[in-house]
């Protein structure tokens, strides 16, 4: 397929910059948002039938006004389905430093760590044209935190060398320490990371980590909801995969088939393959929670449909037209146009219904992003 096909006028007002949540007025005047993880819109979409559902239904059948809300996931699973969950856990991966002898202020985008006792990290530096090999950044003011740079790797991209003598582990945690949530740029050009997000960013069953972008449709599940799907008798299945930035990095070219993804490091362990082979044998559905379990999922199956062990990277990039190898339900956000996200959800759901859907979702004001609303397609 072509880039082009997967352009749709995104008015910037449904771009969510908040998860949902609710204002309150305390007595002493100040104000109090709370926040509801699966209180987000649910659009569900049903590739057999191709018909689109965003509305509650009464008694006769008959839709309502009423739209459906994300915790209604549970009423579309039945006991022994599966849900496969992304549970890495993304770090505090943007810090500002300034650099020396100018002071200039630089922010630094944290990527990964490639070697724990050298302290070497792959970073992305903005401005990145004032930044050279050998240049020194001094990070909390006159601390003792300090980088050097050793290498160009791109154009934004830079190894650097961080100056701190003391257990790693104590590294890593004033590191993090100066860090902030690593929101999209779509957000962060309209407002800066706050204390909530340092929570709201983060999925309730993240654990290990390695992240920079968050495995976003995770973060519409609640604790509550979680508990309610155990006692349906839905099961779990953990997966790993440490997003990074390749999702939200533009495609340059027309022909989809000549780009190529970032890899991502994942991780698939016995568990997981028990849980989800079991459920396939007994004729029980497996939900993917997210393009990032979807990639991971496509990258482990077998040819006999069955989900194997996997240790290693994954720089998998799913477009129509495509044959998915298990998933039979798939939970995932509205992104935005010519994304990697938007194409992977069409090539599971049918291109011109995923694509009659994002319409439908921008004309009755869905909202879109990491902390928007969400889409459940199913195999009915």
């Amino acid at each position: 397929m072509k880039l082009s096909q997967f352009k749709f006028k995104l008015p910037e007002e449904l771009i969510a910059l908040e998860p949902p949540h609710r204002v309150f007025k305390n007595d002493d005047g100040t104000v109090e948002k709370i926040y509801h993880r699966d209180e987000c819109r649910l659009m569900v979409v049903h590739r057999r039938s191709e018909t689109i559902d965003m509305f509650e239904k009464d008694a006769d059948g008959q839709a309502t006004d009423r739209p459906i809300m994300f915790r209604s996931i549970i009423d579309y699973f039945d006991e022994g389905d599966v849900f496969m969950f992304n549970d890495t856990k993304v770090f505090p991966a943007r810090l500002f430093g300034t650099k020396e002898k100018t002071d200039a202020k630089i922010e630094v985008f944290l990527l990964r760590e490639l070697n724990e006792e050298l302290r070497l990290w792959d970073v992305l530096v903005e401005p990145a044209r004032k930044i050279r090999i050998g240049n020194k950044l001094f990070f909390d003011g006159d601390g003792p935190m300090v980088a050097e740079v050793i290498d160009n790797t791109t154009s934004r991209g830079r190894t650097l060398r961080f100056l701190y003598d003391c257990p790693h582990d104590e590294f890593k945690r004033e590191l993090f320490a100066l860090g902030s949530a690593p929101l999209p740029r779509y957000i962060i050009e309209r407002r800066e990371p706050n204390a909530d997000d340092a929570e709201n960013y983060q999925t309730i069953y993240a654990r290990h980590e390695g992240a920079v972008t968050a495995p976003a449709t995770g973060l519409h599940f609640s604790r509550e909801l979680m508990k309610r799907l155990e006692i349906r008798g839905v099961n779990f299945a953990f997966v790993t995969v440490h997003c990074g930035l390749g999702g939200f990095d533009p495609i340059e070219v027309e022909d989809l088939t000549k780009h190529k993804m970032s890899s991502e490091q994942m991780r698939i362990d016995s568990e997981a393959c028990r849980i989800v082979n079991e459920a396939k044998a007994s004729d029980h559905r497996v939900c993917v929670v997210g393009v990032s379990s979807m990639r991971a999922a496509e990258s482990a199956v077998g040819t006999d449909g069955r989900l194997k062990e996997f240790d290693g990277w994954t720089n998998k990039f799913i477009f129509p037209p495509y044959d998915f190898g298990m998933a039979d339900a798939l939970i995932t956000n509205f992104y935005h146009p010519e994304s990697t996200m938007l194409m992977t959800t069409a090539a599971f759901g049918g291109y011109d219904l995923i694509m009659e859907a994002y319409n439908q979702a921008v004309e009755h004001k869905f909202h879109f992003g990491c902390y928007g609303d969400a889409m459940l397609v199913v195999d009915d």
